[in-house]
């Protein structure tokens, strides 16, 4: 399987709801469901843990990344992730970052291994 990374640093590759899509697997969602509920303090059902990627386009998205600032802004920006963006680190992602620190490391490692012209 191809690594995908979101705009923001997830690793959308390796998330569970992720996996669970890619091969159609309703035990695996199910169980994701359950975990994220009582993880994120929120009723996720089953058929809610469906997910291309956030890179696509007309792919199916999960809860928030349909509505994703970040998302929205590198895909407006036609970056591959937010450590392409000449605005690197914008508020929005510090923000975000916060409460997702590897996010952070997986960009701040994307900025370092990068081959600059």
């Amino acid at each position: 399987m191809e690594t995908m990374i979101a705009c923001c640093g997830i690793m959308c590759s390796k998330c569970p709801v992720y996996l669970a899509t890619q091969a159609d697997d309703n035990k695996a969602r199910e169980e994701v469901a359950i975990l994220w509920s009582k993880q994120y303090g929120m009723d996720m059902k089953p058929e809610d843990a469906n997910c291309d990627g956030c890179l696509q386009v007309n792919g199916r998205l999960i809860g928030h990344c349909r509505i994703c600032g970040i998302r929205a802004c590198g895909m407006e920006k036609k970056v591959g992730t937010c450590a392409d963006c000449t605005e690197y680190v914008c508020e929005q992602l510090k923000a975000f970052h916060a409460i997702a620190p590897h996010a952070r490391k997986m960009l701040e490692k994307l900025r370092a291994n990068r081959v600059d012209g």
